[in-house]
């Protein structure tokens, strides 16, 4: 076994007892929160939808490449988060920019804008950002919700394996930035490129 699979073991353990600590720890009370959507105003608590549990996604908004990064890597894992708790993306973003965002991504999440409000400032602070992008997941009690753990996003992390399939080519975060499109134009155009918007 090598120091690099050695050091890969203890990462995978460290993982979960890190993931054993947050369930130990006591969620904490919040208040509810007005966010937007497309169809108007609404509450934390409306969007959990009958569910006990939902996951919140901390997205910086259409301005952030990294935070693009790791909602298309979520994307797919949609339908398998729905099935275990109601599933939000939010930002600060107004819900018709958001829409325009998740057609051109393809996105499926369900979107809510918190506008820069208190919800952000209150429960998006993390790691020393005003508005971090990460995850959190709430619990909802009869008309309490409480905090149940929560995780802020950036290069390395756990929640986006580009970095670590970045980190086994050689390339470490410093190598590589995430952008909206890659498509680049070929030198000759099988159709001419007319009209061809870049």
């Amino acid at each position: 076994m090598t120091e690099a699979d050695k050091l890969e073991a203890e990462i995978m353990e460290k993982a979960q007892r890190l993931a054993a600590l947050r369930k130990a720890e006591p969620p904490i009370e919040i208040g509810d929160y007005a966010l937007q959507t497309e169809g108007g105003e609404t509450t934390l608590s409306a969007l959990f939808g009958g569910r006990e549990q939902m996951l919140v996604i901390h997205n910086m908004g259409q301005a952030c490449r990294y935070c693009t990064l790791w909602a298309d890597g979520l994307n797919g894992l949609v339908p398998h988060l729905e099935d275990a708790f109601a599933l939000l993306l939010v930002s600060k973003d107004p819900p018709d920019v958001q829409r325009r965002l998740a057609q051109d991504r393809g996105w499926r999440f369900r979107m809510a804008s918190h506008g820069g409000g208190p919800y952000m400032k209150e429960q998006g602070e993390m790691m020393g950002y005003a508005n971090c992008p990460g995850a959190v997941v709430y619990e909802k009690r009869g008309e309490k919700i409480f905090r149940r753990a929560r995780t802020g996003f950036g290069p390395g992390d756990l929640y986006s394996p580009m970095w670590h399939l970045l980190a086994l080519a050689g390339l470490s975060e410093s190598e590589w930035t995430p952008q909206f499109h890659y498509w680049r134009r070929p030198a000759v155009m099988e159709d001419g490129g007319a009209n061809l918007k870049d």
